[in-house]
């Protein structure tokens, strides 16, 4: 039951996480985007945009699966978690 109970909550952490995430870079690309468009002049042609990044939920979900099985320390985990959130 422990064993169920640490899968549950690292499922928790890691998806409050990913949530959070998502959330900031979606509200960070709606800033820029509203900011290109008041600054973009009518006679310009619209701008292809890029390509969308590496999803940082599915990113941090597989950092998550490697601490579990034991691939990379938790140090290891927290480093790559504070480079996904640009901390």
């Amino acid at each position: 039951m422990p064993g169920l109970l640490r899968g549950m909550a690292r499922t928790a952490v890691v998806a409050g996480t990913a949530t959070a995430v998502s959330n900031r870079v979606s509200r960070r690309q709606y800033n820029k985007w509203s900011e290109q468009d008041a600054t973009n002049a009518p006679e310009q042609e619209s701008v292809q945009p890029a390509a969308p990044a590496a999803d940082p939920y599915v990113e941090l979900e597989k950092l998550g699966q490697l601490k579990a099985d034991g691939v990379i320390t938790e140090e290891e985990f927290a480093a790559k978690k504070k480079q996904l959130l640009g901390l």
